[in-house]
């Protein structure tokens, strides 16, 4: 019987460094996440694509992949931006809205925090504007990639998504650092501003709102992120005062006393 591992010879570049893969979740054996990845994709009515940026292929910390074995109907375009030949869905979505095809009954969003320029609507606000009826025809669009990245793959992709998209958003605050793995049990790499969290929390979130039983699907999702934080936070050291900000504080004290 054929092992569910197999070696890695590129641990740290090291040429006699070797770890195990795991087979089904093709993570390293020692953060295995098959006990907690659905042995059958979740099946959701929203359809979901990430435009997946080249850099965050082989990212160790990257999401998207452990998110695409968890959900049934997410599709992964690895590129710099969206526009028309990169999917079929995506094509025929914009092809009736500037046919004007009455006919067209699937809403689509595209998620990310809005400007001055291309303001953004809060996901419940989204869908409260359509009808019951219309409960389970949603297209959901994320990028995934780096704060600086996704930006750039947002501004590249809008002239092709805002034919036929809308933006939307999660609550977030620009005014509030965002948090980093030493404060969150659910944040991988730090974040710019509160409210800025990873491609699979940030879809977990929006499927709560826009699935009848999204409350359950984001439990499984946010139970599996947390244990991906969790081995990672199990390898880093603690946070220490780096010694400039130690003298700092120190001498702030004497004064005071």
């Amino acid at each position: 019987m054929m092992s569910d591992f197999m070696d890695d010879d590129n641990q740290f570049n090291h040429p006699n460094a070797r770890r195990r893969i795991c087979n089904v979740c093709e993570r390293p054996a020692t953060v295995c996440l098959c006990d907690l990845i659905p042995a059958e994709p979740l099946s959701t009515s929203t359809q979901i694509i990430i435009l997946h940026h080249p850099h965050e292929q082989r990212h160790p910390l990257a999401t998207v992949p452990v998110l695409n074995k968890c959900l049934r109907s997410c599709q992964t375009l690895i590129g710099r931006r969206l526009r028309r030949g990169g999917s079929a869905l995506l094509d025929s979505l914009h092809d009736a809205a500037t046919e004007e095809n009455p006919n067209q009954c699937l809403h689509a969003a595209f998620l990310f925090p809005g400007t001055d320029l291309t303001p953004s609507m809060e996901i419940n606000q989204w869908k409260s504007s359509f009808g019951d009826d219309d409960s389970n025809k949603f297209v959901l669009i994320a990028f995934d990639g780096t704060w600086k990245h996704a930006k750039e793959m947002v501004y590249s992709s809008f002239p092709f998504l805002s034919k036929f998209a809308t933006q939307v958003c999660l609550s977030y605050d620009v005014n509030v650092d965002g948090g980093t793995i030493y404060n969150s049990e659910l944040i991988l790499r730090k974040e710019p501003f509160g409210g800025c969290m990873s491609t699979m929390e940030a879809v977990a979130r929006c499927l709560r709102v826009l699935e009848p039983n999204g409350v359950d699907i984001e439990a499984k999702l946010i139970s599996v992120l947390r244990t991906m934080v969790s081995f990672q936070a199990s390898f880093l050291k603690p946070l220490k005062p780096r010694p400039k900000l130690l003298k700092t504080r120190k001498d702030d004290e004497k004064k005071i006393s």
